[in-house]
């Protein structure tokens, strides 16, 4: 479920996760299923979140990184995007970003 403090939310968002065979030395692979408009995760459903890659510890359960993907919907990091024109626009147009990132959780997340 999309965060209630976020235009995500009501949406209901898909996620593979892959445990590769050295977990937990090594990260799972998360992805979205369900399109999603935000800076940091693309249209591939690729996350770019630092505990997913060179911030993974082996003490991270799959409940922290849900958690922390949670708060990305809720918290973009647009100094670091997968999608620099939805980053440009977070930074420079909030309400049209909010207003889109609401019509695609209508549109791919609640139907």
């Amino acid at each position: 479920m999309g965060p209630s403090d976020s235009p995500f939310a009501g949406g209901v968002f898909l996620v593979n996760i892959h445990f590769p065979p050295d977990y937990p030395f090594k990260p799972p692979k998360v992805s979205f299923r369900t399109k999603v408009f935000h800076p940091n995760i693309n249209s591939n459903g690729s996350i770019c979140l630092d505990i997913l890659k060179e911030q993974w510890s082996p003490a991270l359960t799959i409940s922290k990184v849900l958690l922390s993907i949670c708060s990305l919907l809720t918290d973009p990091n647009p100094d670091d995007p997968l999608v620099p024109e939805i980053a440009h626009m977070y930074k420079t147009d909030r309400t049209k970003y909010e207003s889109t990132a609401r019509s695609w959780t209508q549109k791919y997340a609640m139907g």
